[in-house]
C-alpha cells in the first residue's frame, strides 16, 4: 500500500544516513521510478529530502532539517489513520498493522485526543451486510499473488451464466462501488481484464511466477461514455421505493404525482441490467414512455407470470 510505503521510507531516511533507490526498490519490491515518484510524494509533503549520485550516492534528509511529530498535521494523521483503520478491517496482514503504529508513533500526547475524536467521526466499514463469503479469503490470495508475482487460477462466471475456467497474471486489485476486482492478464483472453471477486470460485494461487508486463491501470469513471449512451426514461414509483430509486438519479428528477408517487426521470440503456433495475421495483414502479420500452417490460413481466401458471 502506497501510504504504508511513504510512511516506512521516511522511517528508514530518520533512521540512515543516506540509501540508494535500488536498495529502497529492493526492499519493497516496486520499481526504481515508484521510489522516485514516492520520493516527490515526500518532497511535496514538506520533507525535503535530497538525492546524490555517484559512488555511495542516494536519498537522504537534509541535514539541517529537523524532522518532529509536528511534521504531520492533525488533519494529516487523521486521514492516515482513517485509510489505514478501514483496509486492515477489509485486508488483513502485518504490513497494515505496523503501518498503523508507526503512524500512531507520530501522535503527540497534546493531540492524541482530539485525533483520536476525528478520526472516530468517519466510519468506513468495506465489509458487506451479507453475501458472498469468499472475498475476504479471496483478497488475502489476490494480495499475496501480487506481492509474489504468482499466477491465479479461477473459474469465472460473466454475463449470461457463461462459464470459463482462468489464469491470471494479477495486476491490481480494485474497489469499485462497493465491489471488489482484480484487474489482470488472462492468459485465455490474451489481453488484460477486470474481474469481478464475487463471480469468482475455486481461486489457487499457482507456484509458477510470471515477468511483469507493460501496464495501465483499466479505467474506472464511465461518466463521459454512459452520458452518451444513456436516454431518459418516464417512470411512476410508489413513494415506498423512492430510497432505492435514488440509487440510481437524483432528487431533482423527481416530481410529485398526487400523495404517494412521484414521476421519475431516470437513467436508461436498453440492456439486461436496466431492465432488471426496474422489474426489481416490482410493482411499485410503473414505465411510461417511451412505449417500446414499455411494451417491453409487460413482456418480461408476462414471461415472469408464465413461470407460475402450473
Amino acid at each position: 500500500m502506497k501510504v504504508e510505503r511513504l510512511v516506512s521510507i521516511i522511517m528508514i531516511l530518520l533512521d540512515k544516513e543516506r540509501i540508494g533507490a535500488q536498495e529502497l526498490a529492493d526492499m519493497f519490491e516496486v520499481s526504481p521510478r515508484t521510489i522516485y515518484r514516492d520520493i516527490d510524494t515526500i518532497n511535496m509533503a514538506g520533507i525535503p529530502v535530497r538525492s546524490t549520485s555517484g559512488v555511495g550516492g542516494g536519498f537522504e534528509i537534509m541535514q539541517k532539517y529537523k524532522i518532529d511529530k509536528k511534521v504531520f498535521s492533525t488533519a494529516d494523521l487523521s486521514a492516515l489513520l482513517m485509510g489505514l483503520s478501514s483496509l486492515s478491517g477489509m485486508i488483513r496482514g502485518d504490513e497494515l498493522v505496523h503501518a498503523l503504529a508507526k503512524v500512531k508513533s507520530f501522535i503527540p500526547a497534546d493531540r492524541a485526543k482530539d485525533i483520536e475524536l476525528k478520526v472516530n467521526q468517519i466510519n468506513i466499514d468495506l465489509s458487506p451486510w451479507m453475501g458472498n463469503r469468499n472475498i475476504q479469503p479471496y483478497l488475502e490470495i489476490i494480495k499475496t499473488a501480487l506481492q509474489e508475482s504468482k499466477l491465479l487460477s479461477f473459474e469465472y462466471i460473466a454475463h449470461h451464466g457463461n462459464r470459463t475456467a482462468r489464469t491470471v497474471e494479477p495486476y491490481q486489485l480494485v474497489l469499485k462501488s462497493s465491489h471488489w476486482y482484480l484487474q489482470g492478464y488472462c492468459h485465455k483472453r490474451n489481453d488484460f481484464r477486470l474481474f469481478r471477486l464475487s463471480r469468482m470460485s475455486n481461486l489457487q494461487m499457482q507456484e509458477k511466477t510470471f515477468a511483469l508486463r507493460d501496464y495501465q491501470k483499466p479505467t474506472l469513471d464511465f461518466t463521459d461514455i454512459l452520458e452518451t449512451m444513456q436516454t431518459k426514461i418516464k417512470i411512476r414509483i410508489h413513494k415506498s421505493v423512492m430510497d432505492r430509486v435514488l440509487d440510481f438519479c437524483s432528487y431533482e428528477d423527481f416530481s410529485s404525482d398526487g400523495d404517494e408517487y412521484y414521476i421519475v426521470s431516470f437513467p436508461f440503456i436498453e440492456k439486461e441490467y436496466y431492465y432488471d433495475i426496474l422489474l426489481s421495483f416490482g410493482d411499485k414502479c410503473e414505465c411510461l414512455e417511451p412505449l417500446h420500452i414499455r411494451a417491453e417490460m409487460k413482456r418480461r413481466i408476462h414471461d415472469i407470470a408464465s413461470l407460475y401458471e402450473n
